[in-house]
């Protein structure tokens, strides 16, 4: 696992009157008319640009991906991100092409550009070496405009994409304010918090999380594990309780049904680590119906949360916790009856001394219930954030990682 003293930050460098090139994870729900939804990922960058202050700053960012109806420009990006930096980020609809590279070379310090969405570029996507995607035209365009590299989208390292590793081999290379935070903070809840440490896992991504559990409970990162949400019905199956036709043919559909095996692997190797539902929330024509897992009826209701007497087990787990990682909701959140598990969890976890949301939805349901404030540590990253806690190389991250053992040669 990668820590923070083995990467450079920007107060490695002197960034004055310098062209910073800096990587950002911008990347926001919008509706069909182009309106910013959600600008979560935009603010959590003002930090990293406030420190840039005395550089020509040039982002490169991402909106979608080809193919989705909200793959489009930057413009609105630079519109947010300007009234939150309180001066003016400029949108230039070019990416390494003449107005790209005269708009980088008439800048003055100070100033911000937010060059055109990398996706419109098609090999931004490849999954290549440092190597490769250092020979691309984007690279060879604009190296001779820019000074240093930061890589700031922590939530977009997970994938060996151009703009987050191309200018890494040739260039002075560093991390951003939010991949510096994420880096400390994941680190921290996976091997350097206080104890007890617990993870909470749930949602729907059944393989990642047991991944998850697996590398906390083999490193000792973690004292308990319990699990909610899908990851919790592939458990209960695991254990030999009878879920029920519908979730079983639901975990069929989603094709986790070897991660029963898995789980059961898990449960045994981590005797009484692993903390499953004593009760569950079904889904009785809209309305919630409590049931012990043991009673559970083999119909057509579904799990929707996990049940009440679990929420207060778990709850008072958390609460004598001292750090918590949370990842996935407890249900189907989006619906009020069922939403119950998941804020239950969130309030109970914010006791602790200190607390990580995974990133994606929990950490939206955190926003949503105002308690942002109270947890040390909200991701930017979902994938990311869980492939970093599976104890999995990011391919961002190991190349900021390599480029400070170059610096650190050279000098």
């Amino acid at each position: 696992m990668l820590s923070a003293k083995d990467i450079l930050t920007i107060d490695d460098f002197d960034v004055k009157g310098k062209t910073v090139l800096v990587r950002v994870d911008i990347n926001t729900p919008m509706d069909p008319e182009g309106n910013i939804l959600d600008d979560m990922r935009i603010k959590s960058h003002i930090p990293t640009l406030i420190d840039l202050h005395e550089a020509k700053v040039v982002l490169l960012a991402h909106q979608s991906r080809p193919g989705k109806k909200d793959f489009t420009t930057m413009k609105a990006h630079a519109v947010r991100m300007s009234q939150y930096l309180g001066r003016e980020v400029k949108y230039v609809d070019d990416i390494f092409g003449t107005c790209a590279k005269n708009s980088i070379t008439a800048m003055k310090n100070g100033d911000v550009i937010l060059l055109e969405n990398v996706r419109f570029y098609s090999e931004e996507s490849l999954e290549r070496t440092v190597a490769e995607h250092a020979k691309s035209h984007l690279v060879k365009k604009l190296l001779p405009h820019i000074d240093i590299f930061l890589n700031d989208a922590f939530a977009v390292s997970h994938r060996a994409h151009l703009s987050i590793l191309g200018f890494t081999e040739a260039l002075p290379t560093g991390a951003g304010r939010v991949m510096e935070k994420e880096v400390i903070s994941l680190d921290r809840g996976i091997k350097g918090g206080a104890r007890p440490c617990i993870f909470v896992l749930g949602g729907a991504k059944v393989d990642d999380s047991l991944k998850v559990a697996e590398n906390v409970l083999i490193n000792g990162g973690a004292d308990r594990v319990l699990v909610t949400g899908v990851v919790a019905n592939v458990m209960l199956a695991a254990s030999g309780v009878d879920i029920g036709k519908v979730n079983m043919d639901f975990i069929e559909s989603q094709g986790y049904t070897d991660q029963i095996e898995k789980g059961r692997k898990v449960l045994e190797a981590f005797n009484g680590k692993v903390g499953l539902p004593i009760d569950v929330a079904l889904n009785e024509n809209g309305k919630r119906l409590e049931v012990q897992v043991e009673e559970l009826p083999n119909g057509n209701m579904p799990i929707y949360d996990i049940g009440l007497e679990t929420i207060v087990a778990f709850s008072n787990e958390l609460k004598n916790a001292r750090t918590v990682v949370l990842n996935g909701p407890a249900g189907l959140s989006e619906m009020a009856e069922f939403a119950l598990g998941t804020h239950e969890i969130i309030r109970a976890a914010s006791h602790s001394e200190y607390s990580i949301a995974g990133g994606g939805h929990i950490s939206a349901e955190i926003r949503h219930i105002g308690y942002e404030d109270k947890f040390s540590h909200l991701s930017t990253g979902g994938g990311a954030c869980i492939d970093y806690l599976a104890g999995e190389k990011l391919p961002g991250v190991v190349a900021l990682k390599e480029a400070a053992v170059k610096r650190k040669l050279q000098k």
